[in-house]
């Protein structure tokens, strides 16, 4: 009997319909990926490199256009689906099940294992170092370093970029533009952006080597390739 690659979908699908129950587990915690163990510490608030870094973000805060301040307000959401303008307009939620679910456990990854870091170090964010900062973003006063926004977005890229390699340039464009998004939104300081890319790197790599992502992964990978027609 002829299986037919939608048959063969709907199978693998079910076979991980149970993993989807625990939607929004994260894949790892701090306690399995230590930060503080993988990133430097923060520059110190009253470095050399602080304040070139707030020079940055007052520079950008003069110069940044209308549209690049909607794009960084756009980007204050946490989630998979702002890479559509990437991945074409069948790249939606109830046509992608399974991928939806998958990628939900990726961000909760992001913030079990970030927010413990950003706690430790407590580096004060742009608006809470200088008045001068003017935020167009939504304020947090939570820990700047590593940047969280950046580091899901790019673990979001690696793990999209992977299940379609065609988009990778694309993918992973749209992802540092997600962090370059924090900056111009004023809300975080570069070298935040840059731990939160090295951290984004990391608990991919890790993450990858688990069994249960590899099952949820390639579900999430198949659904995803045969609703892009790849």
């Amino acid at each position: 009997m002829r299986i037919t690659a939608s048959a063969l979908l709907t199978a693998v699908l079910l076979l991980v319909a149970p993993a989807w129950a625990g939607e929004g587990k994260p894949f790892a915690t701090a306690e399995t990926i230590d930060l503080l163990t993988v990133l430097k510490p923060p520059p110190a608030n009253d470095s050399a490199q602080t304040k070139a870094e707030l020079a940055e973000v007052l520079t950008i805060q003069v110069t940044r256009t209308p549209q690049m301040e909607a794009q960084a307000q756009a980007d204050v959401v946490e989630d998979v689906w702002r890479f559509s303008e990437v991945m074409g307009s069948a790249f939606k939620p109830e046509a992608l099940p399974a991928f939806s679910a998958f990628f939900d456990r990726i961000v909760a990854t992001e913030g079990a294992v970030v927010d413990p870091a950003k706690d430790s170090w407590k580096r004060p964010r742009p608006h809470q170092y200088s008045q001068l900062v003017k935020p167009v973003v939504k304020i947090s006063n939570s820990g700047a370093y590593p940047s969280g926004h950046t580091t899901v977005g790019t673990l979001m890229g690696i793990v999209l970029s992977n299940m379609v390699p065609e988009k990778r340039a694309e993918i992973m464009a749209r992802a540092w533009a997600y962090g370059e998004n924090r900056i111009v939104g004023g809300i975080h300081f570069r070298a935040d952006i840059e731990a939160g890319r090295i951290a984004g790197s990391v608990i991919a790599i890790r993450i990858m080597e688990q069994p249960e992502f590899r099952t949820e992964y390639a579900a999430a990978r198949m659904e995803l390739r045969k609703v892009l027609g790849l």
